[in-house]
C-alpha cells in the first residue's frame, strides 16, 4: 500500500464517524420543535447574543486545531519510518550496512565508528 493510500485511508477513518452529526444538523430549527424565540420567560435573552456563544466556535477551533496536529503528527510519522525495517535509521545502521556491502574497508569503519559513538 503506497504512503498516499494509507493517509487518504487515515483521513477517511477519521472523518467517516462525523458524518452522522453532519446529516443530522438542520439549519431551520424553529418554532415548529419547540425552540423559538425564548420572549417572556426563560432567560429573557430572545434572538440576541449570549454569552455562552463563544464557547461553540472556541470548540471548534480546538477540535480542528486538534485533528489537523493529529494528521501532521501521522503524516510525520510515517514519513520518518524505513520501510525495510520499521524503524528511523541511525548513522551507525547506515555504517554497518556500507560496510557489510563492502563500499568501506575495515580501518574506514572503525574510524567512522569511533566518530559516531558517544
Amino acid at each position: 500500500m503506497s504512503k498516499c493510500a494509507r493517509l487518504f485511508a487515515v483521513a477517511s477513518a477519521m472523518t467517516l464517524p462525523t458524518l452522522p452529526a453532519l446529516a443530522q444538523t438542520a439549519s431551520d430549527v424553529g418554532p415548529r420543535y419547540g425552540y423559538g424565540p425564548m420572549w417572556g420567560g426563560g432567560w429573557g435573552w430572545g434572538w440576541g447574543w449570549f454569552p455562552g456563544m463563544i464557547f461553540g466556535p472556541l470548540m471548534m477551533l480546538i477540535i480542528v486545531g486538534g485533528t489537523v496536529a493529529l494528521v501532521v503528527w501521522l503524516v510525520r510519522g510515517f514519513a520518518h519510518l524505513d520501510h525495510g525495517h520499521g524503524h528511523s535509521r541511525t548513522a551507525l545502521d547506515i555504517l554497518e550496512q556500507r560496510f557489510a556491502r563492502g563500499e568501506i574497508d575495515k580501518t574506514e569503519f572503525e574510524e567512522k565508528r569511533k566518530l559516531l559513538q558517544p
